[in-house]
C-alpha cells in the first residue's frame, strides 16, 4: 500500500476507533523542515523505524534509531527531532489515547481494550518507570503494523474487532520486550539489586507481584521462585521488608509524623504499619523512635 498518516476526526477508517489519534505508515525522501518539532506525544506513541537512521530528542535525552528500533513515548514525554524535520527513510507509528492515563502508572485503556485490568496496571507501571524509550531490534512489530494496515483499509469482516486485538497485541510485545531488554545480559542478582533500587524509589506505590515480576520481565511463578531462592522471602514479604527497612530510616527524623511515614513507605494505614512494624521488630513505631532519642 501507499504511504499514508491517518488522523483522528479526519480519516474516516478511524471513525471506529476514537482511542487512535494517530496512523501512519510514513516514507520520506527528502528532509522538510518543520515537519518534526519536538512535542509531547498525546498519547501512548508506538514507532517503529522501517528504513534510514534517525537521530530524535525523546524527553531532552537525544537517540540514534536503526531499522527495527521502536520508540515507546508516553502522553507526558516529548518526541521529536533537533533539527525539527524527520531524516530520510521509513517509519510506521500509532499513537493511542488511553481512557486514562497519569505518570504514576495508573492506565485504564478503555472498554475496546481485553487486556485485564492487572495487566494494565503492570503496563502503566512499566510506561511510568521506564527511563529508556528506545526498544532495540523488535522487528515483530512491523508485521502487527502491516496487519493493522490491511484490516484498516479492507475493512473484513470482524474488523473492528481485530484492529482492537492487534493494537492489544503490538502493547503487549513492545511492553514485554521493554521489561526485557535491560535484563537480558544481567544474571538476576544483578537484575534483582536494580529492582530492589526501584521498589526502594516508589515505595509508596501499592506494588503486586504481577508488576514486580513484569518489570524484569519474567512471569509470577519463576519471579516468585527466584525471589525466594535469592533472599528467603516472597516477593510480598521482601518487599515488607524493605519498607520497614526504610521506616527505620525515616522515623529518625522528627519533622514527620508515623502516619507520614506510614504512607511514604506504602502502608495504607498507620495501623498497618505500626502493627507490621511490631511483628518484625519487637517494637512498636512510637516505642523505636523514643528508644533511638
Amino acid at each position: 500500500m501507499s504511504q499514508f498518516i491517518l488522523y483522528q476526526g479526519k480519516a474516516k477508517e478511524l471513525s471506529y476507533f476514537p482511542y487512535i489519534i494517530e496512523f501512519a505508515n510514513y516514507k520520506i525522501q527528502n528532509i522538510q523542515l518543520n515537519s518534526q518539532e519536538i512535542k509531547a506525544s498525546e498519547g501512548i506513541r508506538i514507532c517503529l523505524i522501517v528504513d534510514g537512521k534517525f537521530d530524535w530528542n525523546i524527553d531532552g535525552q537525544p537517540f540514534l534509531l536503526y531499522p527495527n528500533d521502536v520508540s515507546l513515548t508516553c502522553p507526558w514525554q516529548t518526541i521529536g527531532s533537533s533539527k525539527g524535520a524527520y531524516d530520510i527513510g521509513a517509519l510506521m507509528w500509532i499513537t493511542i489515547k488511553p481512557l486514562h492515563f497519569e505518570a504514576n502508572g495508573e492506565l485504564v485503556l478503555g472498554e475496546w481494550s481485553s487486556i485485564s485490568e492487572t495487566d494494565q496496571r503492570v503496563i502503566g507501571t512499566i510506561l511510568s518507570l521506564n527511563k529508556k524509550p528506545i526498544l532495540t531490534r523488535l522487528k515483530a512489530c512491523q508485521q502487527i503494523f502491516q496487519n493493522i494496515e490491511v484490516e484498516l483499509f479492507t475493512k473484513e469482516l470482524g474488523y473492528r474487532t481485530r484492529v482492537n486485538h492487534l493494537i492489544d497485541e503490538l502493547l503487549i510485545t513492545a511492553v514485554r520486550h521493554l521489561s526485557k531488554q535491560d535484563n537480558l545480559r544481567r544474571d538476576f542478582p544483578q537484575t534483582f539489586l536494580k529492582l530492589e533500587q526501584t521498589l526502594r524509589e516508589n515505595l509508596s506505590h501499592p506494588w503486586s507481584v504481577e508488576e514486580m515480576a513484569g518489570l524484569v520481565g519474567l512471569g509470577t511463578t519463576a519471579f516468585s521462585e527466584k525471589v525466594k531462592a535469592f533472599s528467603g522471602f516472597s516477593p510480598l514479604n521482601y518487599l515488607i521488608n524493605i519498607r520497614i527497612s526504610e521506616a527505620i530510616k525515616l522515623l529518625s527524623r522528627k519533622d514527620l509524623s508515623l502516619t507520614d511515614i506510614a504512607l511514604e513507605t506504602g502502608f495504607y494505614s498507620s495501623q498497618h504499619f505500626s502493627s507490621t512494624f511490631k511483628k518484625l521488630t519487637g517494637y512498636t513505631p512510637r516505642e523505636f523512635r523514643k528508644n533511638t532519642d
